[in-house]
């Protein structure tokens, strides 16, 4: 099960006691700031959870495998996540809890 932008807004809502729209203006202020970064080609450290950076890609040469065509691929930026050391931690931790039958509050 995946969370949506409206799940993570229940939640903000919720674990901060404020109302739904305050809550979506907190989420969506939170995603400008990091749409804004990337533009200017910053990257995005959040302590405990990992980092955003954007990542250039050079055009390269493809194939559609469909039908085989040649098909060319411009040159491209897109934002990239690295989990970080605590998250990373956690879930495998999480993970090796489960397997043994417990979970990790």
């Amino acid at each position: 099960m995946a969370m949506t932008r409206s799940g993570l807004v229940e939640r903000v809502a919720k674990k901060g006691k404020i109302s739904a729209l305050q809550a979506e203006l907190v989420v969506e202020t939170i995603f400008d700031c990091m749409k804004s970064a990337f533009l200017g080609d910053e990257r995005v450290e959040v302590r405990g959870l990992g980092t955003f950076k954007v990542r250039s890609y050079k055009g390269y040469q493809g194939r559609n495998p469909k039908t085989g065509e040649v098909v060319i691929v411009q040159p491209k930026r897109l934002p990239v996540f690295k989990v970080g050391r605590d998250l990373a931690d956690r879930v495998n931790k999480q993970r090796t809890s489960q397997t043994k039958g417990s979970t990790l509050s």
